[in-house]
């Protein structure tokens, strides 16, 4: 539902003429999700941004032969499906490059295109919890904790763009044609697992939950101010550590042997945290903020949406855009990331409705005629 598509709005910030293929009558599932504005839904309208929506039904011959045409006019195709599907449909990779030797297929999966676990079904929670997160979210004494959005399909998202543009460029160079990139949500997660991995494979080291620790440095987490307000603080260097305490008032700490460096820190990091936590409950947060800014120490509140919204930062950097959709009006949405000094990206159009391209894209980029579009949508083909 969300990682190919994610992928594809991104290449679509940047300029990239994106066509949706859509179930006729149904369209995408993602229509369907909250948060909704009447019968609309919100995440449609922005995960939609930036693409053409077209209707197709690919398990009916024509369906599968209009998509053969649009391949034949594209750099790449984004797929989302269970592995084996396309094949099933008769739209495996070698059917694509036939039509399209140039064509560069993204293939997003929950597992990958090979091994015991292809045919699983595969979404963010899940590959989440197998591609190692999940087990090290959390504290200790509690359950794991799944994190609270499709971060796996996000990451997948990223990397299936990342492939698409990389795999885009090299054939530009080389001149070699197309080729297939081999996307899974699991090994997306996975990959971010850079510290937890060698303690493992060189120290038989099993990484458990440690709350809002890393284990890598200290003091890092989140302290409560004395008016009521979350501060999340990361010390990572022992610089940072000796301007931290001299900017509160407690150069002693970083005498002591127990706190001299972070491997120590780590060790101690009870009392590091007792210390710290006091200092923090007995100022407010704005105290905190001005004294540790000025000392050069990471630190920051924990916002809500609420308090993005407000922020001056978020508005200075224009980090919230509006765009217009034409049936609910304005809707707020992130801003396009990252940012282009030369060639900015931008969100020219929300997410549109059902097959409201399917004039521009049959008849202008396929040539077909009103008799045509009336015989497929009499034929239920779009």
């Amino acid at each position: 539902m969300i990682a190919a598509p994610f992928g594809a709005a991104l290449l679509g910030d940047f300029g990239a003429e994106v066509i949706k293929v859509e179930i006729p009558v149904k369209g995408d599932a993602l229509r369907h999700v909250a948060p909704m504005f009447a019968d609309r839904s919100l995440y449609w309208s922005v995960l939609g941004r930036n693409k053409c929506s077209i209707t197709l039904d690919l398990h009916a011959p024509r369906g599968r032969e209009l998509l053969l045409e649009l391949v034949k006019r594209s750099d790449a195709v984004l797929e989302n499906f269970r592995p084996g599907t396309l094949e099933r449909w008769e739209l495996g990779y070698d059917v694509l490059q036939a039509a399209n030797p140039d064509i560069v297929l993204v293939r997003v999966s929950g597992y990958g295109q090979d091994g015991p676990y292809r045919d699983k079904a595969g979404f963010g929670t899940p590959a989440a919890a197998i591609g190692g997160l999940t087990y090290i979210t959390g504290y200790p004494d509690r359950p794991p904790v799944s994190v609270p959005i499709a971060l796996a399909d996000y990451l997948a998202g990223l990397f299936g763009a990342l492939g698409a543009t990389t795999a885009l460029l090299e054939r530009e160079r080389n001149h070699t044609g197309g080729q297939w990139i081999d996307v899974s949500l699991y090994e997306s997660v996975f990959r971010l697992l850079e510290a937890v991995v060698p303690a493992y494979g060189k120290h038989g080291r099993i990484r458990e939950r440690m709350g809002n620790r890393t284990g890598q440095s200290s003091p890092i987490g989140v302290y409560p101010t004395s008016d009521g307000h979350f501060m999340v603080l990361s010390v990572s260097t022992d610089r940072i550590w000796h301007r931290m305490t001299e900017a509160i008032g407690h150069p002693e700490w970083a005498a002591d042997p127990r706190f001299l460096g972070n491997p120590q820190r780590t060790v101690h990091a009870d009392e590091v945290d007792a210390l710290v936590s006091g200092w923090f409950a007995e100022h407010t947060a704005e105290e905190t903020q001005r004294v540790l800014d000025e000392a050069g120490v990471p630190v920051s509140p924990i916002y809500s949406i609420a308090d993005i919204f407000a922020d001056p930062q978020y508005q200075a950097r224009g980090d919230i855009i509006a765009p217009e959709d034409p049936v609910v009006g304005p809707v707020p949405m992130p801003a396009v990331i990252p940012r282009f000094s030369r060639t900015p990206g931008r969100v020219r159009f929300v997410g549109p409705s059902l097959g409201e391209h399917n004039q521009q894209i049959y008849r202008g980029l396929l040539g077909l005629s009103d008799a045509d579009l009336a015989e497929l949508e009499a034929a239920g083909v779009i």
